[in-house]
Formats: C-alpha cells, sequence, structure tokens
C-alpha cells in the first residue's frame, strides 16, 4: 500500500475503501475483483494500483486503521481495557459484521496478535487491570490467553447477531474476570 498524505490520494483511498466496504454488503469477499472496486469507485484501475496492490492490501488497511486506533485508545486508558474494547466494538459494528459474514473475523485476531505483545512492551502495564493477574508469569502467554478469550466472546457476540446489548457482554466478561481474580487472590 501506499502511505501517501496527499489529499487526494487519501480521498482516493478512501472512496476505494467505501467501494470494497459498500461490494461486502453485497457480495462474498472472495468474488469481489478489483474492477468491481474501480467501478463502484468511480475511479480508474490506475488510481487503484497507484494506493494498493490488491483487495486484500484495501481490507488490510483498513483493519490496519482500525487496530491503530484502537491501540491508540488502549494508549490513553490503559486502565480500562475493557472500556476501550467495548468502544472499540461499537464503532467497529459493521466491519465486525461484514469480517464475520466473510469468515475474516480472524484477520483482525492476528493483527491483535501482533500488536498488544508489542505495546504491553512498550507501556507500563502497572494501571492495567489485567497485570496482576500477570504477576511473575511469561507474559507472552498470558497476552495471546487474554487476546483470544476476549476476542472469541465478542467474536461470538458477532456471530450470533450483536444482538445483546454490548453493556451485557462486557458485564459478563467482567464478572468472569472479576471472579478469576478473587480465585487467584485466594
Amino acid at each position: 500500500m501506499n502511505e501517501s498524505q496527499n489529499p487526494s490520494a487519501l480521498r482516493s483511498k478512501q472512496e476505494i475503501t467505501d467501494a470494497l466496504l459498500k461490494l461486502m454488503e453485497q457480495y462474498p469477499y472472495s468474488e469481489i475483483s478489483v474492477k468491481q472496486i474501480v467501478l463502484e469507485s468511480g475511479l480508474v484501475r490506475k488510481t487503484f494500483y497507484r494506493n494498493y496492490s490488491s483487495k486484500d492490501d484495501v481490507l488490510n488497511a483498513y483493519i490496519n486503521s482500525a487496530i491503530r486506533e484502537y491501540v491508540g485508545g488502549l494508549l490513553e486508558h490503559p486502565e480500562d481495557p475493557m472500556g476501550v474494547i467495548f468502544s472499540f466494538c461499537e464503532k467497529n459494528r459493521k466491519l465486525l459484521e461484514l469480517l464475520n459474514r466473510n469468515r475474516l473475523l480472524y484477520l483482525l485476531l492476528l493483527r491483535l496478535n501482533e500488536e498488544i505483545p508489542r505495546l504491553s512492551k512498550n507501556v507500563d502495564m502497572s494501571r492495567n487491570p489485567f497485570a496482576h493477574l500477570m504477576e511473575g508469569m511469561e507474559p507472552d502467554y498470558l497476552i495471546a490467553f487474554n487476546i483470544g478469550a476476549i476476542w472469541n466472546v465478542i467474536f461470538k457476540w458477532v456471530e450470533r447477531g450483536m444482538e445483546e446489548p454490548l453493556d451485557y457482554v462486557r458485564s459478563t466478561l467482567e464478572e468472569y474476570l472479576r471472579r478469576m481474580s478473587q480465585r487467584t487472590e485466594s
């Protein structure tokens, strides 16, 4: 992907991304072609390839952007990772639904598994409520466990059609974590 910050390039990237997302609402991702994205965006093929190498590149750039925003939220509010997670889910409901519909939620999990361990190595985790659960233990495994556990619950919510209120899912997870915390303190 071309990282140009030129306003025209940014506008083109947004139009291409919007076109892909609109097409994902109508067609399976596997059936969407660059030609369809170009036609939907109203741009020319050359503009597409000036900014992206493939439709996967477009989707990955969109996911990466969402993850960067998520990580920024964690940096801003290290004491409330659950709040950041559920704000991310609320803001990105459509992305979650489209990824689920196309059996691509794993792409989000892959990016989380890359970014969160990197983040935990560069940030003071003392204000993170999970830190005391990991004290004295191998952090890489526990971070992977936390990511997998929390995000698999969220993915289950997405698979069920996101019908339960997010507050219900959040309170369920927080209660589980509270119980786990009590067990480790005993």
